[in-house]
């Protein structure tokens, strides 16, 4: 890699020079490799500032590309993003609290106090069983 100082004319020496190192300025990023990390930032335990951090990016880029994946302006992803399942909230009986999840004849019933993780983790097993 080649490195270049421009060093213009000074009336008095230089007595220090900090050399920065890392990304300056724009850089452009190949399709795929926005894909890859917008797919990365889409796992289940993926945080966008963590991907973000790791890639050399701040969070609000990357968000915007995860904006761009999701409208389909983002190419090579489209077919990879995480579905979404629709949600229809019943009143029921306080005590019989309870989330039911309903994926192509299958049901299962959780209380409704289910970690977040928990459901994802049932729905990943209802899919895989249909």
């Amino acid at each position: 890699m080649d490195q270049h100082l421009l060093v213009e004319e000074f009336d008095h020496s230089v007595e220090r020079l900090d050399v920065l190192e890392g990304p300056t300025g724009r850089r452009r990023w190949t399709e795929e490799a926005k894909a890859r990390i917008v797919a990365e930032s889409f796992e289940p335990d993926a945080r966008v500032a963590e991907v973000a951090r790791r890639h050399g990016l701040r969070p609000q880029h990357l968000s915007s590309w995860r904006r761009q994946a999701r409208a389909g302006q983002l190419p090579g992803l489209e077919p990879n993003l995480p579905e979404f399942a629709r949600v229809e909230v019943e009143r029921s009986e306080p005590q019989a609290a309870a989330i039911e999840i309903v994926l192509d004849g299958l049901s299962v019933r959780v209380p409704a106090e289910t970690a977040p993780e928990r459901l994802a983790h049932i729905v990943s097993a209802l899919r895989a069983a249909s």
